[in-house]
């Protein structure tokens, strides 16, 4: 099956006894434009569609079943923040570590690695681990910059996400 149009969303869809058939998808999947992963019933499905997947994106419907996209759950680095002091100064902090972040009233959350786990806990936060899904994330995109060391030569380099 081949994708190229989102139907929907199951947020304002009626499965009407239909069976719901999910494509489990990684977080940082759901801005790719083209994706082969199969349903949880094995069906391959080729997904090509303009437009960003989200949580719940129905892929495929027919009088039997809908295909919907799931997001897997990860491991997530959730930052605790009490102030608006602290959620500047922490996502200064993500910001110059190049990480995609989800920000809400008194958290961050980026994906888990512990290195920035540890540099953390360093700078006095209190991040806590834990597994689920990750959306409504900001996407920290590609960029270039220069450095300009006073002499001739200037370089430049990008920090590209493949």
């Amino acid at each position: 099956m081949v994708v190229e149009k989102i139907l929907g969303n199951l947020e304002s869809y009626e499965l009407n006894g239909r069976k719901l058939d999910k494509v489990w998808v990684e977080w940082y999947e759901l801005e790719k434009k083209l994706l082969k992963k199969s349903t949880e019933s094995g069906e391959e499905v080729g997904i090509r569609v303009e437009n960003h997947l989200h949580e719940g994106d129905i892929l495929y419907a027919d009088d039997n079943r809908v295909v919907a996209v799931d997001i897997l759950p990860c491991e997530l680095t959730v930052i605790p923040v009490n102030t608006m002091q602290e959620m500047g100064r922490l996502c200064f902090e993500l910001g110059n570590r190049h990480l995609s972040l989800s920000i809400e009233e008194h958290q961050v959350m980026v994906p888990y690695d512990e290195p920035t786990f540890q540099y953390l806990e360093k700078l006095g936060f209190h991040p806590e681990k834990r597994e689920e899904k990750f959306q409504h994330f900001t996407v920290c995109h590609a960029h270039a910059h220069t450095h300009q060391h006073g002499e001739e030569h200037h370089h430049t380099h990008s920090h590209e996400k493949e």
